[in-house]
């Protein structure tokens, strides 16, 4: 799978899966990126990093594809991000159709959006820029996320629109949206994710679901999510670490 085609595999709803990337390390990205995953989330949210590390991270990351949280709707985030080279970029916090709109506007050229023409490393810093122009609408991705309440209200009008690629669930920001926190098995947040899953298979959009080891995403793959996140850097080290150091011990 190289770049220019995940848009074409996520669209499939292919079974995908990847890790987070929290750290500003692109040696962690190398590592991640050689392993049989077939794409990367880079966390720009919460990751203590700007757009900056953002571009040596994926360049660590080689041919994996690499979709980059950015920390909000903004247009300066997401121009930089998809001209150093991300695959795609994903929103947090959407709650409305005006700002899934937004969101679209800012991610497309014209004619479909306006974002800004420059040059960048995803079209060899202005090589490739023809062919880069031609083709970023077709193959940029879209991924929005639900973690709000609010998207519940709005969810087909979002799943609707053909330039969004994928709906992320974030169950742990929805559980406490929705009134029960880091209480995922809840009824109120498991029909809440039954909602968003249901408004995706009606529009062919494809779902993902983020967890942190592969135990808490397999029920959600069987249930029909195709964008799936397990792991964390950050939780694979202390893991790792914590168990050969606990084997020691009780040696």
């Amino acid at each position: 799978m190289n770049i220019p085609s995940f848009r074409s595999h996520v669209r499939a709803q292919e079974t995908l899966v990847g890790t987070l990337v929290s750290l500003p390390s692109p040696d962690i990205v190398e590592l991640l990126a050689a392993l049989d995953v077939d794409w990367l989330f880079i966390d720009a949210e919460h990751g203590a990093f700007g757009p900056e590390t953002v571009i040596e991270l994926l360049r660590a990351a080689h041919q994996c594809p690499c979709l980059v949280r950015i920390p909000a709707i903004d247009e300066g985030w997401i121009k930089k991000v998809l001209d150093a080279g991300a695959a795609g970029i994903i929103v947090p916090q959407i709650a409305t159709k005006a700002q899934a709109e937004q969101v679209i506007t800012m991610c497309k050229y014209a004619p479909l959006g306006n974002r800004g023409v420059g040059l960048g490393r995803a079209h060899g810093y202005g090589q490739k820029f023809s062919d880069y122009l031609q083709h970023a609408n077709d193959h940029t991705v879209i991924v929005l996320q639900a973690e709000t309440a609010s998207i519940l209200n709005c969810i087909d009008d979002i799943t609707a629109m053909p330039e969004v690629d994928a709906i992320l669930i974030g169950p742990y920001d929805l559980s406490a949206s929705l009134g029960h926190s880091g209480d995922l098995q809840h009824e109120t947040v498991q029909s809440a994710i039954q909602t968003v899953l249901a408004s995706c298979q009606r529009n062919s959009t494809a779902a993902g679901i983020f967890g942190v080891c592969a135990q808490d995403v397999a029920p959600y793959k069987a249930l029909g999510f195709s964008l799936l996140t397990v792991g964390v850097d950050t939780l694979f080290i202390q893991t790792a670490a914590q168990a050969e150091i606990s084997l020691i011990r009780e040696t």
